[in-house]
């Protein structure tokens, strides 16, 4: 926005900063991101019209499955065959002034899956979502998204991976000074060269993905918790991230809009082939969208199951994990 406003906290996705200018035009330098390239692209595809960001292409998409409308941002394709991992993580440990707060983390999200981080409260959830993105020191392992391992990454190549990476924070983190179509187009105002019009005609599309395309206009303050919470996801997808990171997305939420938010979630994997990883402890929400899923556990320190969720919770053996799909006191 022109006006330069900023919301502060853990929502913020270490988004490149700007230099001032109103028109969209970016500083010149070592720290430019990922500028849209004026030369032609490997495969010689030019896109047409003004709202094309000339970004490259990547082959290899094994469906090829594009979302349509005018807010598709052309998003490049991810190489390599269906089974390469989406993100690898391998014996990851975070620990607080000497506290350990899981360890010996490992496991692998795929292509075009819905995968759930689930466990009880306090059992680092959130953390490992912050510990894979960068905004949490990893104590030890390492974690690659997208092919990159994020720690390992320069600054431009970090920032670069981040703007692939899309996040939906649990409180939503709307900026609450700004429209709900104000909201969903600053990262595509940060990001990009697109026109005014083209930024908002994007915006007002993410809006209408989630179904909020009548509320473009409202205030944060003016919304109900499960509005916020997809116009949230709207910002996350406004520059068509292959990867989407999912906060509690339906913690305080009735069951019928917290439903509605899960058909909302499977219809956008399934529509655009976006990759989900979701924190949750929603029971429901986990046997409706995940394909498969880790758990947490406090007491154990790190991982005590992985696989797809209605069969741990038909067939495991492990009492905390059937004691938590049952509804049990442990």
């Amino acid at each position: 926005m022109s006006d330069g406003r900023r919301a502060e906290g853990p929502g913020e996705l270490n988004r490149p900063r700007e230099t001032g200018v109103s028109d969209g035009r970016r500083a010149e330098g070592p720290g430019e991101l990922n500028r849209p390239r004026e030369t032609g692209v490997s495969d010689g595809r030019r896109a047409e019209g003004p709202g094309e960001l000339n970004r490259p292409r990547e082959t290899g998409v094994s469906d090829g499955r594009r979302a349509e409308g005018p807010g598709e941002l052309n998003r490049p394709r991810e190489t390599g065959v269906p089974s390469d991992p989406v993100i690898r993580a391998e014996d990851l440990a975070v620990a607080f002034g000497g506290r350990t707060i899981f360890k010996d983390v490992s496991f692998e999200v795929r292509r075009g899956e819905i995968f759930v981080i689930l466990g009880g409260s306090g059992c680092g959830k959130s953390t490992l979502l912050k510990a894979l993105i960068g905004l949490v020191p990893l104590a030890a392992g390492h974690a690659w998204l997208l092919g990159e391992e994020l720690t390992a990454a320069n600054d431009a190549a970090r920032r670069a991976l981040l703007q692939r990476i899309g996040v939906m924070w649990q409180s939503g983190a709307l900026f609450g000074s700004m429209t709900l179509a104000e909201n969903v187009e600053l990262p595509i105002e940060e990001h990009t060269r697109l026109p005014r019009p083209a930024r908002e005609a994007l915006a007002r599309s993410k809006l209408g993905l989630v179904g909020l395309g009548d509320a473009a206009g409202r205030l944060p303050a003016e919304i109900s918790g499960g509005m916020a919470k997809r116009a949230g996801i709207a910002r996350a997808l406004a520059l068509d991230p292959p990867l989407l990171f999912l906060d509690e997305p339906s913690a305080g939420l009735d069951p019928i809009t917290s439903a509605g938010l899960d058909d909302l979630i499977k219809e956008i994997a399934r529509d655009t082939g976006t990759t989900f990883v979701v924190v949750t402890h929603e029971l429901q929400s986990i046997l409706a969208i995940g394909d498969r899923c880790i758990m947490l556990d406090k007491t154990a320190q790190g991982m005590i199951a992985q696989g797809n969720p209605r069969d741990l919770r038909d067939n495991s053996d492990h009492p905390t994990v059937r004691a938590f799909f049952r509804r049990e006191a442990a």
